[in-house]
């Protein structure tokens, strides 16, 4: 299937970049006119996939984040990539309360909150080189 429209995005690991993402994301997400909660679940899931590669990616250090969006006539595909430290196992990390950083009180729901919010996650990882996380999103046609 090709996509109707598509967009990509690089931005450095800051913590500030977190909110220029969801809203990037939604607004371009909007031309589909999804519902309000459709949105949320979409701001709210880029929000969880930026905020790992600041903080587990990069380990609050500097890098480029990566974030596409294609949008197909009823759904959208949502990427979010880093090439930071990788994650060792994928399954523990998709465990819900699981975290590797429990010095910084992290919640362990990351994985679990896209999951929740979105179609179908996609995790593609490999220790050192990065982490890819490949969300979609189906929408009811109007």
């Amino acid at each position: 299937m090709q996509p109707i429209n598509e967009m990509k995005l690089e931005f450095l690991s800051r913590s500030s970049n977190e909110a220029f993402a969801r809203v990037a994301a939604a607004a371009f997400v909007s031309q589909l006119d999804p519902t309000l909660e459709e949105l949320a679940d979409i701001k709210t899931s880029v929000s969880e996939a930026v905020t790992n590669c600041i903080i587990h990616g990069y380990e609050n250090g500097d890098g480029y984040i990566k974030m596409s969006c294609m949008l197909y006539e009823n759904s959208a595909e949502i990427t979010v990539s880093d090439q930071g430290r990788g994650i060792d196992d994928i399954e523990m990390a998709r465990q819900p309360l699981y975290t590797s950083k429990p010095e910084l009180e992290r919640s362990g729901m990351g994985f679990t909150v896209m999951e929740t919010f979105m179609d179908e996650i996609k995790i593609i990882s490999e220790p050192g080189m990065g982490t890819t996380i490949k969300m979609f999103k189906r929408f009811s046609p109007k």
